[in-house]
């Protein structure tokens, strides 16, 4: 039987060995797992699986083999209530939503405010007040198309404003390439030069002037030769992103690896007025955008790694920051680096193909002059032919 599990491991193109699944079936004869489903899963995972990136398709694989052995719950066991609670969340047809009222920004933010004054205790489920699973604009997991979420969890990404701490991962500068087209595609922007000091051989010079000198040596240095391209990278990190971690990481590890002279800095949904390295501490560590667009050249070339999916009052609004008060709007700070930097594109982890139907993609596309290119093997081709220029 465990000899086709492992043979689906392979298709779900988890690098299991022989080694590995002779290792788990000693563990069961020695009776490790002790006949328990939830033992031998973790007993599985322990000896099979030797990177926690690969845990996801672990799980969908060992979900689809062993269908129908367990059931959710046993019993009983009582259903969680938050599962309950995101259930009793309204599912709304199109006609409906369309009937539900669009405040517009500055009326949602005078309602709250209103409302904030006026509401005593908790609700749930109604259209009104600040509450969960309802139709109201104000609250978290209910059916709106443009609302204030307060706490909670994203879930159908139609909020223009969140009030809630946010904290997001740093990518990883360490994870392991899956794909060398990645790398391929980066080098196209590669622009060799010598610099610094001359202490490498110069083996055909040498060869040439020992030639020429009647056969004396006559050694010959020169400068080590470096890609002497500049990069700056501005990565969208957190919110919808999370769908594109995988992807973002394998692009920033490459550039990381490809570029030596490559600086980078996150920001939320749009550029804004400040912008951050790490993550954890975006609230501490931050760095004037004004600071940035002033310590690079204009030879820099500017890569935007987003998938321009927001509000269209985070980037056309003064206050449309969906975390923050910000004084001017994104679309000013989008014009002010392409403006300092005439080299520049926008990677968009979203299909190509959706794109005209989300209006902020259509505004950023805008901003960047047309300059947005998918994040796919073809659309790197495109955009480091678009930075060659």
């Amino acid at each position: 039987m465990l000899i086709d599990f492992f043979f689906m491991l392979k298709d779900a193109k988890i690098p299991v060995s022989i080694k590995e699944f002779l290792l788990l079936l000693e563990a069961l004869e020695k009776d490790v797992a002790r006949h328990s489903l939830d033992d031998f899963y973790y007993l599985a995972r322990l000896t099979l699986v030797k990177d926690e990136a690969h845990f996801d398709k672990f799980d969908r694989t060992f979900g689809l083999y062993f269908k129908g052995i367990a059931t959710v719950f046993e019993d009983n066991a009582a259903i969680p209530l938050d599962w309950l609670l995101k259930r009793a969340a309204k599912d709304l047809s199109p006609a409906e939503r369309a009937l539900i009222e669009k405040f517009g920004y500055d009326k949602l933010a005078e309602r709250l405010q209103e409302l904030l004054k006026e509401q005593k205790e908790r609700h749930e489920g109604g259209s009104k007040w600040i509450g969960t699973g309802g139709t109201s604009p104000f609250g978290n997991s209910g059916n709106n198309p443009e609302g204030i979420r307060i706490g909670g969890e994203s879930t159908n990404r139609s909020a223009v404003k969140v009030w809630e701490q946010r904290t997001y991962r740093d990518y990883d500068t360490s994870r392991e390439i899956g794909t060398r087209n990645i790398k391929v595609a980066l080098r196209r922007l590669r622009k060799f030069a010598r610099q610094g000091v001359a202490d490498e051989l110069a083996l055909d010079a040498t060869i040439r002037a020992t030639a020429n000198n009647a056969g004396y040596l006559d050694i010959k240095m020169q400068a080590e030769r470096k890609n002497n391209i500049k990069i700056l990278m501005l990565l969208d990190v957190g919110g919808s992103m999370d769908d594109h971690i995988q992807r973002t990481e394998e692009l920033f590890s490459a550039a990381k690896s490809e570029f030596k002279n490559m600086e980078f800095y996150y920001f939320h949904n749009c550029v804004y007025d400040h912008l951050w390295r790490n993550n954890q501490r975006k609230h501490a560590e931050r760095f004037a955008t004004w600071d940035v667009l002033r310590k690079y050249t204009p030879d820099t070339k500017v890569i935007f790694v987003g998938d321009a999916t927001m509000s269209p009052y985070e980037i056309l609004r003064p206050g449309g920051a969906i975390d923050y008060h910000n004084e001017e709007a994104g679309a000013e700070w989008l014009q002010r680096f392409t403006k300092a930097f005439p080299s520049y594109v926008w990677l968009n982890p979203e299909p190509e193909n959706i794109w005209e139907y989300r209006q902020s993609v259509a505004i950023i596309r805008q901003q960047m002059n047309n300059r947005m290119v998918p994040l796919t093997l073809e659309g790197l081709e495109r955009g480091m032919r678009l930075l060659s220029k």
